[in-house]
């Protein structure tokens, strides 16, 4: 297994991509979204404009700009409606398409936030499990190096507890 907790703001990674919880708009917005945008700035959002946002459970990739990392994947996790109309299925897709693109643009290393556990308020023991079910299915045998990012120590905690539960 190839999946590591970080305490440590996302922007701040030196992974050779993160992945942004992004809104279908591709727009500057907040929590995750807007501290990646603030620190990889303007550009960014440029580039995003051109990708002409993003469905549900998708994923875009850009440039990272000034960010310490070559690029930025942008994902739209659902938001959790009482998990009966498809939230897990698409969080998990969130993941996937993510680490697939990440792969198709050769990329070893990508540093994960908790998709939706925001304003989007999927749970968040849910939707680290999802997060942490996808990853291991992902990288089971490919030779990728994942961080999930969080600055929360009890959100630190439950991530490495569900981890360890994998082992």
């Amino acid at each position: 297994m190839h999946i590591s907790v970080m305490k440590e703001d996302i922007t701040k990674i030196k992974a050779d991509a993160i992945v942004n919880a992004a809104n279908p708009l591709l727009i500057k917005g907040g929590g995750v979204d807007g501290c990646i945008h603030r620190a990889a700035g303007p550009e960014l959002q440029k580039e995003c404009f051109k990708l002409h946002g993003c469905m549900f459970g998708k994923a875009k990739i850009t440039n990272g700009w000034n960010l310490p990392c070559k690029y930025v994947i942008h994902t739209v996790g659902p938001v959790w409606l009482g998990g009966f109309l498809g939230e897990r299925k698409l969080l998990r897709a969130c993941y996937l398409n993510s680490l697939a693109l990440a792969e198709k643009y050769g990329c070893h290393s990508v540093a994960f936030p908790l998709i939706s556990t925001g304003i989007f308020g999927y749970p968040k023991k849910k939707a680290i499990k999802v997060a942490v079910d996808a990853i291991c299915e992902y990288t089971a045998e490919k030779n990728i190096e994942v961080y999930i990012a969080v600055i929360d120590d009890d959100i630190y905690k439950m991530v490495n507890d569900i981890l360890d539960s994998k082992q």
